[in-house]
Parts: C-alpha cells; structure tokens; sequence
C-alpha cells in the first residue's frame, strides 16, 4: 500500500502564498499525516526597505537567529522541522512550544516554505493582520478517503494566559487521538505567548469529509491560525490520483469581506480542480457569481459551499486565456480558492485565502523575494494581479503587455485584473489606484501561490529609522494621496507626508485619503523616548554624598522604587534608599581621588514612561583640617550682654592657603548665606560663629568659635548708704579686684570721710573693667503727723525717717513711748528723732485749758466751754457730740468758739456727758494737733 501511495504521489500539489509586509509575522504549526520525512524548510524574508535591518527569529520565546534583509538582498533561514511541525500523535492534543515568531524594525514580507518527497508547501504571514480573537477553521474537503489523508488547525498564543475555545464542528468528526465530536463538542485550551496547540483528523474516517470545515476558534487574546490539509485531495468525478498538501495562514473574521476577484491557475476546468470555496461567518449570507442577481446559495454560520460543485462552471474567459470569477456576498466570509498545479492532475492541488476588495488597497507591493523559490527548486510562475480600473500598473518599472491585461471582470466594473507568465527573481508591482498581487505557480512536482497584500487594507506604521524618541522616523506605505499625523488623537501641524519624525512620546495614528475611499486612520503606534544618558560631577567634600536622582529634561516625576544602580563605584560603596531613591555614597577610607557610579530611574507616566541613566563621576579630594576655638571679650559700656570680636584672631586652621569664610549659623556657613562682614569688629553676645574654611580643591568644612563676652564683676559689699546730712561715712569697694579708681581719685579699696553724695569706683578684674556707681543718701527725716491731746496727756504720731524712733519734751531726756501723761497746759515744744539720731524734728504745741464741766445757768460760772484762746490757730474746728455721735455744734468765728451748752441757742441740751473734739494746724511746723475729751453739762432749773 505504501508503494502505490507514493506512486499516487509523484505530482507535487499546487500551493499558495498570501504574504502581508509588517514588522511582526507568527507562523502556528500544524500536523504531518504520519508523513514525518521532511526534506527541508526555511523561512523567506524580503523587504522594500533601501536600509539593511534585522530580523530575530523566536520559537517559544528562544532565539533561533537573526537575519539581515534589505530590498533586493532577502535572505533564506534554515528552520528545524520539530520547531513547527508536528509528528506523531503524541505531539498534538496538547500544548507545545511549536511555531515560530519573527520581529524586525521595519517591516518585510515573511513566507515558511517547505519541502518534502513529491510534496512541497508554503505558509505566507499575514503579519497583525493574522492575528484575532474569532476564526472559523477551513480545510480542503477530502475527496480520497484515505488514512494518510488528513485536517489540520494549529493555534499559536501571542500573549500569556489565552484561553482558546474551539466549538461548531461535526459530531461525526473523529480526532486522530480518538475523540469523537459527539463525545467532545467543545475543545478548551490555555496557553502562554508562544505556546501552541495542534488539532488534526485523519481522512479515512466519513465524518472528517468536511466535519471540520467551519469549526469556530474563539480566544479571549490574539492567536495565530494556521489550517487546511498536510495531505488533501478535492477532485470531483477525475480518477483519484494521491494528495497534495492544502495550507494556510488564516485571518480574524474583522479582516474579511463581501466582494472578491479570483484569476484561475493553471488548472483544468474540466477537472473541478480549479474552484472556490466559501465558509460563512454570520446565518443567512447569500452568495452571488458574477453579479448573477439570483443567489448560488444562502449558508449559514459555519457552513461552506463550494461553487463549482456540482457542474457549475462559474470562471469567465475574458480573452487569451484569461479566466476570472467575481463573488459578492451580503455579509463578511471566507473565500478559499482551490487551486491545481498542472492541467490534467488532481494531485498537484492547493488552496489559497483570497483578500477582500478595498479601495485602500495599497499602490505598491515591494517586493516578492525569490518569487519562483521552494527550498530546493524553482518553478514556472505566473503573476496575476488585480486593480481598479484605469490603474496605470508596472511590474519592475515595466508595463505589462496587452496580453498581459488588462481584462475586465464580469459583474463589476470597478476591477479589472493582469496574468504575466514566466515570474522569477524579486518583483515589485506599483499600481496608480488600489492593487493586490498573487502568484500561480508549478512545474513538475512543485508548485504554489498566492496573495501579497489585501488583508490588512489600513495602512501599517512602521519605525524607518531608530527605535525612540530622538532619532526615530515613523513611516507609512507612500502609496496613498494624503496624510495626516495625530499625537493622542490631536493632528499634528505640517505632518502630512508619508513619514513622520516624532519629538515627543506619545499614541501616533495617520490618517490616509485613497480617491473617492473613506478616509481610513491607522491602528496607534506606541513611541517612547530614548533612555536619556547623561553625565554629571560632584566633588564630595563631607566624607559622603545623597545622590538625588532627578531629570535633566523630563517634567515626569521620578519614581523611587525605579532607581537602580547599573554600575556600582570601585572606591566606595552605595546604597539606595528605597522609599526616597536617594542614593548615599560612602567612599572608602583614606581614599582620594575618582570614581565613577551609573545609576538609571524612570517617571510616573503610566503608559509612556521617561527613563535616563547618568554617569556620575565624583572626586574624593583632600579636605581642609579645622580647630574649634574660643574668643573672649569684655563687655560693652552700651550694652553688658554683647562683645566686640575679632573673629580673624580665631586660629581655625593651620593651613596658611585655606581661606575663611564667617557665618552666623551652620546652614549659613553651608549655603554661603548671610556673611558676615566685618569679622574683625564683630558686635555679638555669648555664642558661636561658623567659619566656612575653603581651600584650592573647592572642597570646605566649618569651623566653630565659641564667643563669651566676660560680663561685668561688680563689689557685693559696696552698697548705697544714709547718714544724717551732717555727718560723713566710709565706702569699702571689698577685696579680690586688680585694681580701684574711685571718683575722688583715690585708688585705694575704700575711701573715708564721704559726705552725702554719689560716687564711682572703677573695679579692674583681669582686662575688663567694671564702673560701680554708689551713693551716700541723707537720712529721711521723721515727720510728726499729728499729736492728739487729751485730758491724761498727749500722744504724738511720726512718719517718714527710719524706726525706731525716740521722743523728748527737752532734747535731753528721751523716751521709745510717743505717749505723755500729764501734762501741763501751756506752750511746750516736742522732739522726735529716728534710728540715725541726727539733729532732732521740734513742734512747738499749745495745750489749752481741759474743762471737763460746765453748767450754763447763767450764773457766771461754769456757764460755757470757751476755746476762745485758740482762735488764732489755723485750721481750727471746734465740735461738741452726743452720745450718739451726732454733732449739736460746731465752733466758729461767729460763735467765737464758745458753746453755752444750747442748741442753736434756743434749746438747752439735757443734762448729761458730752463729747467735744478741737483740731487745729501749729502754726509754724502746721502739725495737726487733736484736741479732745469729755464734758458733764449740767442744767439747774
């Protein structure tokens, strides 16, 4: 059996290319059919870029290689067979690290090309446009049912944590693990960027005729899907003949339209080998052949007609040979057209995803590398190329022959489309209006085809030069008539060419205008500033240094967990904190001299985040040696509390070069603030002084003078005194002092015979010298307030001078008691003196006549209390009182200062005790004197 297989295989199938130009291609694996001899496979890389620039391959994350590509020089890259297809049973089902990942800084063409006995394949990258979120699976209908026969959908993560859920196949579909569709419905899968997972079915088994045509893929993140047939066969009524293998890369359902032009190959009509094939994404979608107003066919989600089946014959000869077809349908499908390599077999078969007409197709396609390749053999090509109608098209700078095209397209007359035979080496195809190229191509045993451009209608932005902000340069296909730049969604002034400089980072679009298209905006393109890197040098003059990471340019704020250390000093050690960023330099001890520290920290923006890196180189100098001193002054007359100094006496260093600098205040003497500038006649109390001392290395440290102002030291025994005026004294400054100048000019300690005064004395200690002033005061003299007089004597009351005091009536006698019994009437003089016994005070006093009764009855005798006598004292006021205290007369000059022991002279009083008071001032010394007593009235009836 195996011998007839291969015989069967002897015609290599037609295949297909479908390549998109990006800066990012994926390629998902698929399954070998038990087929596990693979010759070789490679990649094919092509670019319109003038500038070479590198392509990185991954597989599961792992560089394979790199490659440099430029306009025509693309590159062939050797790829193992385990990395992108699999094998055995054993290697689907499950998840892998099959499949492959490309990146460059601009964008290229990227097709995986391979080559087996009798059989060879190549899947073209569709770049972004290949990736999304919902697909439905498409395979060839196996028509030669057979075990070496098979379906196959590879699906390739291109972030972690996707999750991927396969539904809508056939409950007949048997899995070549065993797994029946009926048993399991629904397929759910997770895989992390760069995992893959592979699906197949074997051919022998009825239900995977078609049961997998349609299956719909879902993932919650973008995927890559690769599917078809390793080894298909979907002749109609021919004898079978073997298989060939039918693949492609598949796009999301958003990629997809409602309008198509398909070129047939090289096919034989008559075979049905040549032919279209449909997959619906939406219920009721109506499809229609050449604008034939009646419908071939309504599906629904998931199903798939074949337009040819059963005796259709649907391609129109538009002259020469020239066969076209045009489909529409009323809502977004698939459309495959199944392809042959030769005319008579059905064994050299293929089919190939065919883009959607647009209007914003692009005007060039540059270029097709190695257009005429397989890994080990050329073939003969034919370029078929669709256009608006009208385009003036070129192919290498070259138009293309009225065999050539164009030809118009039955059912529209918007397109029109080209067949140039015999393509080899690198092409590129320019168009005045909106154009898409494929290939047909075979001879022999090898052959294939495919599309170039469609499937991602909305032009790319790609990097043409650098990779950030400056330097880096934004470019778009230079294809279309306008262009406009935004930043966030904001048009750019001037920014209308198909390139774009950025000065800032930020979301970048264009907007591009084809004709009569609707103005169509890219997808955003991230642009980031470079990471700054800058130099800087500090001296560290403190023994350490808090490196304070901050921008030089960027008005982000820095974020302190980002700072980091690239290159650590070899001198020193360096700590960051990590709540502020701030990094503490500590150098080594006893060093002097260089050394160098990279650090780098970014900003806060939360989507396009400013980084620098700065090299800081610091010089670890000798720094200056300082002496704490002490200045001390003698006070000031003005103001005892302050000095005057001469800070620059101060020895604060040794170091004759260094020069000094003085400051109120430490932060002063460190900021250089508030200076003070006349050291040498500083005004200050008890303190200190910072001197900031520099010397030739610009590095400084301070210095501390300590100032004490030496405070006036006054005598504690010399004190003011009083004496009598009269007398004299002696003022005694006490021992301990360097010297004594009084105001007389003695200088002696104490000096005699003072008199009442004030005095200085000038007290020497040490170098500072100290005035005293004291004064000798006259005693205050005692005053006699009054002197109250009564019938058993008289009291005398003192103020003022100093007690005790002492009283006389002679100036001989003295007595400590102010009281005086029994006294006589008459004149008589007191003396009152005070501690100090100098020359007493004298009042002369009058005491009157005491008559204690009198009886008013007109008798002449006793008739009335006469103070006549007294009548020329000053202040006299004559009173007589009841018992009650209530005044019944009062002496005057009217009355004479006699009272007849009436009232108002009218009334007589009762008989009984009265009271009288008489207050006078002395005349000479104006004492008061109280005269006072009692009086029995008597009334005689």
């Amino acid at each position: 059996m195996k011998k007839i297989l291969f015989t069967l295989l002897l015609i290599l199938a037609f295949s297909k290319l479908s390549a998109q130009r990006d800066t990012e291609h994926w390629f998902a694996p698929f399954s070998t059919s038990n087929l596990s001899i693979v010759a070789k496979q490679a990649l094919y890389l092509s670019t319109d870029s003038l500038t070479p620039f590198t392509v990185t391959i991954y597989n599961n994350g792992n560089i394979l290689g790199t490659s440099t590509i430029s306009k025509g020089s693309p590159q062939v890259f050797d790829i193992n067979a385990g990395d992108m297809i699999g094998s055995s049973v054993g290697q689907l089902f499950t998840v892998s690290t099959k499949g492959l990942y490309l990146k460059g800084t601009k964008p290229f063409f990227a097709t995986f090309r391979f080559l087996i006995p009798l059989h060879g394949e190549i899947l073209s990258s569709k770049g972004k446009a290949g990736i999304g979120k919902k697909f439905y699976a498409v395979a060839a209908p196996i028509t030669n049912p057979t075990s070496i026969m098979n379906f196959t959908t590879g699906i390739l993560a291109t972030e972690d944590n996707t999750t991927v859920t396969i539904s809508g196949y056939s409950p007949t579909v048997v899995f070549s693990n065993g797994i029946t569709g009926a048993a399991s419905p629904v397929l759910n899968i997770t895989l992390n960027k760069g995992q893959s997972y592979i699906i197949e079915g074997k051919g022998d088994q009825t239900g995977n005729k078609t049961g997998f045509i349609g299956a719909k893929i879902v993932s919650n993140k973008p995927v890559s899907v690769t599917n078809g047939n390793f080894l298909g066969e979907y002749n109609i009524g021919t004898p079978l003949t073997g298989g060939d293998i039918i693949m492609d890369q598949s796009v999301p359902t958003e990629r997809l339209g409602k309008e198509y032009i398909i070129i047939k190959g090289f096919g034989n009509i008559a075979a049905k080998t040549e032919d279209v094939l449909l997959v619906a994404t939406e219920d009721n979608t109506q499809i229609f052949i050449n604008n034939n107003p009646v419908a071939v066919a309504t599906i629904n989600e998931g199903q798939h007609y074949r337009v040819n089946e059963p005796n259709n014959m649907n391609y129109i000869d538009q002259g020469s040979n020239h066969y076209n077809m045009y489909v529409k349908t009323t809502k977004n499908a698939y459309l495959y057209q199944l392809l042959a390599g030769t005319a008579n077999s059905s064994a050299t078969v293929g089919f190939n995803i065919i883009p959607p007409l647009n209007c914003l197709l692009p005007r060039k396609i540059d270029e097709i590398g190695m257009i005429e390749m397989l890994p080990q053999a050329p073939n003969n090509v034919k370029l078929n190329i669709v256009t608006e109608k009208g385009a003036a098209v070129l192919v290498n700078g070259v138009t293309p022959t009225p065999a050539q095209g164009p030809y118009s397209v039955t059912g529209t007359s918007d397109w029109e489309t080209y067949s140039l035979n015999g393509m080899t080496g690198n092409v590129t195809i320019t168009s005045s209006k909106a154009v898409t190229a494929g290939i047909a191509g075979g001879s022999g045993l090898v052959g294939y085809g495919g599309y170039f451009a469609g499937f991602s209608s909305i032009p790319l932005i790609a990097k043409q030069t650098g990779e950030c902000v400056p330097g880096l340069v934004l470019e778009v296909d230079d294809s279309y008539e306008t262009y406009q730049w935004f930043r966030n969604d904001v048009p750019i002034t001037g920014a209308n060419s198909n390139s774009y400089t950025p000065v800032q980072s930020g979301n970048y679009t264009v907007r591009i205008t084809v004709g009569s298209c609707t103005p169509a905006t890219t997808a955003p393109y991230q642009v980031f500033t470079c990471l700054k890197e800058s130099t800087a040098v500090k001296t560290i003059c403190e023994g350490y240094l808090n490196i304070v990471p901050a921008f030089t340019s960027s008005t982000q704020t820095l974020v302190p967990s980002t700072v980091q250390i690239i290159t650590p000093p070899t001198n020193g050690t360096a700590i960051i904190n990590p709540t502020t960023g701030v990094i503490n330099y500590v150098p080594n001890g006893g060093f002097t001299g260089t050394d160098v520290i990279t650090y780098k920290f970014c900003g806060n923006d939360p989507e396009f985040v400013d980084c620098e890196q700065i090299t800081l180189t610091l010089t670890v100098p000798e720094r200056p040696v300082v002496i704490n001193a002490t200045l001390r002054k003698c006070f000031t007359e003005s103001n005892t509390l302050m000095g005057i100094f001469d800070l620059t006496s101060a020895i604060v260093t040794l170091q004759p070069a260094n020069v000094k600098n003085y400051y109120p205040s430490l932060p002063d003497a460190n900021d250089q603030t508030n200076e003070i500038l006349n050291p040498t006649n500083y005004l200050a109390a008890d303190g200190i002084v910072y001197v900031r001392v520099s010397n030739t290395n610009g590095c400084y440290r301070v210095a501390e003078i300590s100032l004490f102002v030496l405070k006036p030291i006054k005598s504690s025994v010399l004190i003011d005194k009083e004496i009598c005026i009269e007398s004299e004294t002696t003022l005694d400054a006490g021992p301990g002092f360097n010297g004594y100048l009084w105001s007389t000019g003695a200088t002696t300690q104490a000096i005699s015979n003072v008199h009442v005064g004030p005095y200085w004395v000038d007290l020497k200690t040490g170098e500072c010298t100290t005035r005293q002033t004291v004064t000798v005061y006259p005693t205050k003299q005692p005053v006699i307030s009054n002197i109250e007089i009564a019938s058993d004597g008289l009291t005398v009351s003192v103020v003022g001078g100093t007690a005790p005091y002492q009283y006389s009536l002679d100036n001989v006698k003295w007595q400590d008691s102010n009281v005086f019994p029994n006294i006589k009437r008459g004149e008589f003089t007191v003396y009152v003196r005070d501690i100090f016994q100098c020359l007493p005070l004298q009042v002369t006093v009058t005491i009157p006549n005491i008559i204690n009764v009198i009886t008013p009855n007109n008798d002449g005798i006793n008739d009335v209390l006469d103070y006549s006598a007294l009548a020329n004292k000053s202040n006299l006021v004559f009173g007589i009182f009841d018992r009650y205290g209530i005044q019944i007369f009062r002496g005057d000059k009217a009355s004479g200062y006699i009272w007849d022991g009436t009232i108002n002279k009218t009334k007589k009083v009762s008989t009984g005790n009265y009271w009288f008071s008489i207050t006078w001032n002395e005349t000479k010394s104006k004492t008061p004197i109280k005269f006072s007593g009692w009086i029995l009235v008597k009334n005689k009836q």
